[in-house]
C-alpha cells in the first residue's frame, strides 16, 4: 500500500496555506527552498515530477496590500495576474540552485473539456518530463471564464486531473491538514485520522470538512473529489501535512504519514476524459436504456424520454445521473428522434446519421 519504490511519475500539489507564512499572504521562501530540495532528490533517482501550485491570488493580494479585500471574480483575476509571475520567479530561483529548469503551464477547465486541447496537454507535459523539466501548473485565474475556485477547488481537482492525464503513479497532496479524519477535527475532539482509504463511500464524503483558507477555496471535500478522479486512473493519493520535515522523502520511503487513498479501478484514457469533462446537458433515459448502457450496450433513441440543455453532436452529456457519454446527435436532433426506433432516424434527420445515440466505448458509468 505504501511501497512507492517503483513509482516513476509523481504529481505534487502544494496548497495555499503551506506556501505562505502563517496568518499572512506573504510567500514563505524558506518553505519553497525546502520543497525544491526534496523534489531535486527525486529527480536524482530518476523520478519525474510535476507540481500543481496554488498561491498566486494570495501573492497578488499581498503585493497590492489588499489584506482580506479579495472578493469577487474581477479582483481575484487581477490578483492572480500579479501573483502568478511572482510565484514562478520563486520557483525558478529555488530550482536553479539545483540546476533544474521549470516550466509554467496555466490551465482552464475548457482545456480539459475539449478533447483536442486535452490531448495536446498530455503531449506537452510528457515532453517536458522527458527533458528533465519540472512543470509548474496552476489554474489560469486571470482569464478563467468560470467563477474562480469553482472549476478546480484550490487546485485539488486540477492536480487530480493532471495526475490522471499523464498517468502518474502517485499524487501527493500537501496541505495544512494532517490526514483525512473520521469526522471534522475542528468540531469533534475525538476525531481520529484514517491512515488508509480503500473505498470513498458517501459516508466518508459527508464527514469531510468545509472550505479551506481565505485565499484558497479548497477543503477536505475537494480533496476527496480529487481522490475519486485520480483513483480512476489507477493512481494512489497521499494526503499529508506539507510542513512535516522532509515530508516528500518520507512518503516515498513508505512512512505512515497522512492518509493514502487506494485506487478502485483504472479506466482508459478516453473514458477518463469523458468522466472528467463538464457535461453540456442531460439526456433523460428510461430504466431499460440505463440497464443497457450499464451492460455495455449502445444507447438507442427509443430509450430517450427527454433532453435538457443545448449542445452539439460530439458533446459529453449526462445520462440521467448515472453515466456520461459522447453522443452522436445534437440536442435538437435528439428531441426529434426521442422515443423513436433506430430505423426511423434517416427518415427524420436525413442520410449520413448513425443509428445509435452512443456506442459502448463512448459511455462511462459513474461508479465511485
Amino acid at each position: 500500500m505504501r511501497d512507492f519504490s517503483k513509482t516513476k511519475r509523481i504529481v505534487i500539489k502544494i496548497g495555499t496555506n503551506i506556501l505562505t507564512k502563517k496568518g499572512t499572504v506573504e510567500i514563505d521562501n524558506a518553505y519553497i527552498k525546502q520543497i525544491t530540495k526534496q523534489i531535486s532528490e527525486l529527480l536524482k533517482i530518476n523520478k519525474q515530477v510535476a507540481i500543481v501550485s496554488s498561491g498566486a491570488i494570495g501573492m497578488g493580494a499581498g503585493q497590492l496590500e489588499l489584506g482580506s479585500k479579495v472578493k469577487g471574480t474581477k479582483i481575484r483575476q487581477a490578483c492572480a495576474a500579479i501573483g502568478q509571475p511572482l510565484l514562478m520567479a520563486e520557483y525558478r530561483k529555488s530550482f536553479a540552485h539545483y540546476g533544474i529548469t521549470v516550466a509554467q503551464v496555466l490551465l482552464t477547465a475548457e482545456v480539459f473539456n475539449n478533447r483536442k486541447t486535452y490531448l495536446n496537454l498530455r503531449n506537452s507535459i510528457e515532453t517536458l518530463l522527458k527533458l528533465g523539466v519540472v512543470p509548474v501548473l496552476n489554474e489560469n485565474d486571470s482569464v478563467s471564464t468560470e467563477e474562480i475556485g469553482s472549476a478546480f477547488g484550490d487546485n485539488d481537482k486540477l492536480s487530480a486531473l493532471v495526475a490522471s492525464k499523464i498517468d502518474a503513479d502517485l499524487l501527493i497532496m500537501l496541505s495544512d491538514i494532517d490526514a483525512l479524519y473520521d469526522k471534522d477535527p475542528r468540531k469533534f475532539k475525538d476525531a481520529k485520522p484514517i491512515p488508509t482509504v480503500y473505498e470513498i463511500t458517501d459516508k466518508l464524503a459527508r464527514n469531510a470538512g468545509g472550505k479551506g483558507s481565505k485565499y484558497g477555496v479548497g477543503g477536505m471535500k475537494t480533496k476527496i473529489e480529487a481522490a475519486k478522479i485520480a483513483s480512476n486512473a489507477g493512481c494512489r493519493i497521499v494526503l499529508a501535512n506539507g510542513r512535516v520535515k522532509n515530508v516528500i522523502g518520507k512518503i516515498i520511503d513508505g512512512a505512515e504519514i497522512g492518509t493514502v487513498f487506494l485506487p478502485k479501478r483504472k479506466i482508459s484514457n478516453r473514458k477518463r476524459w469523458i468522466l472528467n469533462s463538464t457535461a453540456a446537458g442531460t439526456i433523460i433515459i428510461d430504466a431499460g436504456a440505463m440497464r443497457a448502457v450499464k451492460n455495455r450496450k449502445s444507447l438507442l433513441p427509443s430509450g430517450i424520454i427527454s433532453v435538457k440543455g443545448t449542445f452539439g453532436a460530439g458533446s459529453v452529456v449526462m445520462l440521467n445521473d448515472g453515466a456520461k457519454a459522447v453522443i452522436n446527435f445534437s440536442s435538437a436532433e435528439l428531441k426529434t428522434i426521442a422515443g423513436k426506433h433506430s430505423s426511423e432516424i434517416k427518415k427524420l434527420l436525413g442520410p449520413g446519421h448513425r443509428d445509435v445515440v452512443a456506442i459502448p466505448e463512448d459511455v462511462v458509468v459513474i461508479d465511485y
